[in-house]
């Protein structure tokens, strides 16, 4: 897989395999804050942030349903890359459906504005990026903490009193977006990538498992910590309403369908249609990025036609305890 190295692109140094088979997934390396701090280097501002994403990729997407439900659209701007991904990493086509150009810098690839953040860096060219206009450079490229800026430290910028982050439920939150993490946001990548029977065997293993405990879980309560919609159903969302569509097929995830769940599948109908969620759903995109990145994987790249799952079909999850964010408080 290409990266940058000391500055420079390259195409032959990273491996996404370990030597048992199993996909590893390289730390990112731009972890600096926002903090609503006087004293911090980064402060929140309305106007001064930037973010680079993919309407693909499930880490970008967290950023964006934050953005949408606190009411940041207009205070961080926002630039698009294709869904495609070559030999050059990430680029802008601004001519594509649904693409931007890079408005700030007119660069033709992501990986320019590494290289301007830090000439010298080295790792893999990833969305989301977290771009401070004022200072020039990258503060964050981690989608978990950038989510967790957006709703923690932005809250005299927001639009919106939404807290997907409230006191009293943030131990929790926590613990389940660690929880998730390994079998079921990294897991269909684990089972995707793996390079031995042995390495994809545990990670569809432990993938079902997950999905099966927490369909069990929201059986009796609305949403995963309970009755507040919060950062840790962000972070399974993405993965979700991605799964029927691309990862039961093209990662070979297919023991089951999302669909075929008694109540993950009205859960995740009931997320998608909360707060304009729906409107960060990029489906092209996500299938064209999936079918034809990865040649290792899908080499003729060919997109299929279906499924179409219909994320708007009426649920009863409205029954369960529990409220939207637009009618919860702080």
């Amino acid at each position: 897989m290409n990266m940058l190295v000391d500055g420079e692109w390259r195409t032959d140094v990273y491996r996404t395999t370990n030597e048992d088979g199993e996909f590893e997934r390289q730390e990112t390396a731009f972890r600096d804050w926002v903090r609503d701090d006087p004293d911090a280097r980064f402060q929140p501002e309305a106007g001064r942030y930037h973010l680079y994403v993919s309407y693909a990729c499930p880490w970008a997407h967290r950023t964006l349903i934050a953005r949408k439900l606190l009411g940041l659209e207009d205070a961080i701007s926002v630039d698009v890359v294709d869904p495609y991904r070559g030999e050059d990493g990430w680029q802008f086509t601004p001519e594509k459906d649904g693409c931007t150009e890079d408005s700030l810098y007119g660069s033709d690839y992501l990986r320019e504005l590494y290289v301007r953040a830090d000439p010298e860096t080295a790792g893999r060219v990833t969305v989301p990026v977290l771009w401070d206009t004022q200072t020039e450079t990258i503060v964050n490229n981690e989608s978990r903490e950038i989510l967790r800026m957006l709703d923690t430290e932005f809250d005299d910028v927001a639009d919106r009193d939404v807290d997907l982050y409230p006191k009293g439920y943030r131990e929790e939150v926590d613990r389940i977006i660690d929880e998730i993490y390994e079998p079921i946001n990294n897991g269909v990548y684990r089972a995707g990538f793996a390079d031995s029977q042995a390495a994809y065997d545990r990670a569809v293993e432990e993938l079902f498992d997950a999905l099966d405990h927490w369909d069990s879980v929201l059986a009796d309560q609305r949403y995963l910590a309970g009755d507040r919609l919060t950062e840790a159903d962000v972070c399974l969302f993405t993965t979700l309403v991605r799964f029927d569509e691309v990862y039961h097929t093209h990662f070979m995830c297919n023991h089951r369908l999302i669909r075929e769940y008694d109540d993950l599948w009205p859960y995740l109908r009931d997320v998608y249609t909360t707060g304009n969620i729906s409107e960060t759903v990029y489906m092209d995109h996500i299938k064209e990025h999936y079918y034809t990145t990865h040649p290792d994987v899908s080499p003729k790249r060919i997109v299929p036609k279906g499924p179409d799952p219909d994320f708007e079909k009426p649920h009863d999850r409205d029954e369960l305890p529990g409220e939207p964010p637009s009618r919860q408080s702080r």
